[in-house]
């Protein structure tokens, strides 16, 4: 029997692990919940798992929830950053899913590590921001971190038995998102009714934006970067529309080895979960015979630049990924919010870029600081355009 404690219970990743864990009881018990501010479903999924403990983002969350548990109802209720941390290490956990949303991810997840607990990794900018931090803590406890991310988990399905040394490349597939025909003139009259619009996933709002500018897939191959250990010049990205293809390993051989699944995220879930076993899902296999064909093609950098941009930040390495990242966060949030156009996403992450002097070896504390200069820096240059 394996405890889980899960980062971000109510977000997607989440709540299919939950879906998991509920289909397998005899496999999972769940010891530790952490949501944001959903208290509604977080009270809920105490009802239907019943944790020791929970932890959600301020005092008032905490209040609101408690009023929605049964009296005496013993599960622990934490919050603030101080919450999370707690819940990370909960005693008795064997593995941490992370799964919170964006940097918020990040010190959890290596209060997680230290304190000797496997992780599940969904919070791919925990990676992206501290790859080098988090790596050598895996590295020092001698615990697993395991690719939730559906192209990792594919090509760490891909990877199994080989020697390093055969590897050629890592190819990460990506949909290409609900724009991968629109005009790029168009780009700037999009909304966020447009953009959350995606054709194969169901993701939280955030991810599926990333996804429509395809800096997803960028702040992926940063996360394949140290996943994998190698270089972006050893990172491929294809374009796969159908989403069958999870991503592929070329070896020095010219063997190409491919993961091909339905698009759902319960597959890799499970195998992190289970890892190295399989747990029987019985998902539905693709249907091949129905598709007729699985496409390919480069992506295009022009008419999508963070993914450009995201290359870029890999390859300068330091801080500059932090920075990348955070200002994507607030980019994103502003043109949801409709302070921002679509083609601003991109413009305020590289102006941000451009700013910033990459600091080459930060500790935490350095990489913290950059993504709070980040953060102000691109909020000031939201502001100004939207006084242009």
């Amino acid at each position: 029997m394996k405890s889980l404690a899960i980062l971000g219970a109510t977000g997607s990743i989440g709540r299919n692990t939950l879906k998991i864990a509920a289909k397998f009881p005899d496999h999972f018990t769940v010891k530790a919940l952490a949501a944001k501010h959903n208290v509604e479903l977080l009270a809920e999924q105490i009802r239907s798992f019943m944790p020791e403990a929970v932890a959600v983002f301020d005092a008032v969350s905490a209040d609101r929830l408690k009023k929605m548990l049964p009296p005496r109802c013993p599960v622990e209720v934490l919050w603030g950053d101080e919450g999370y941390r707690q819940l990370a290490t909960w005693p008795g956990v064997h593995m941490v899913v992370g799964a919170m949303v964006g940097a918020a991810g990040l010190v959890p997840t290596l209060a997680a590590i230290e304190a000797g607990k496997d992780v599940a990794l969904a919070n791919k900018e925990t990676l992206v921001m501290a790859g080098a931090i988090v790596t050598a803590a895996v590295a020092r406890k001698g615990v697993r971190l395991l690719p939730v991310d559906s192209e990792h988990s594919a090509i760490f399905q891909c990877l199994e038995g080989q020697p390093a040394e055969a590897v050629d490349r890592i190819i990460l597939t990506a949909s290409g998102g609900p724009f991968l025909r629109t005009p790029a003139d168009r780009f700037r009259q999009l909304g966020p009714e447009q953009a959350l619009k995606h054709p194969n996933w169901q993701m939280g709002n955030k991810i599926t934006i990333d996804s429509a500018t395809l800096m997803n897939k960028g702040l992926e191959v940063i996360e394949a970067r140290w996943l994998f250990d190698l270089p972006p010049a050893q990172i491929q990205v294809l374009v796969h529309p159908q989403s069958i293809v999870h991503s592929m390993v070329a070896y020095c051989d010219g063997s190409v080895i491919a993961q091909l699944g339905i698009p759902d995220m319960q597959g890799a879930i499970a195998y992190a979960l289970s890892y190295p076993q399989r747990l029987a899902l019985r998902q539905p296999l693709p249907d091949l015979a129905a598709l007729g064909a699985l496409t390919f093609e480069p992506p295009d950098m022009e008419r999508f630049p963070c993914l450009r941009l995201a290359f870029e930040a890999c390859d300068q390495g330091g801080t500059m990924p932090v920075v990348l990242n955070a200002a994507n966060e607030v980019a994103v949030a502003a043109f949801l919010s409709r302070q921002l156009s679509f083609t601003g996403i991109a413009a305020v992450v590289q102006a941000t870029m451009a700013d910033h002097g990459v600091v080459p070896t930060p500790d935490l504390n350095a990489v913290l600081n950059a993504d709070a200069w980040a953060r102000r820096t691109a909020q000031s240059k939201v502001e100004a355009s939207a006084s242009i």
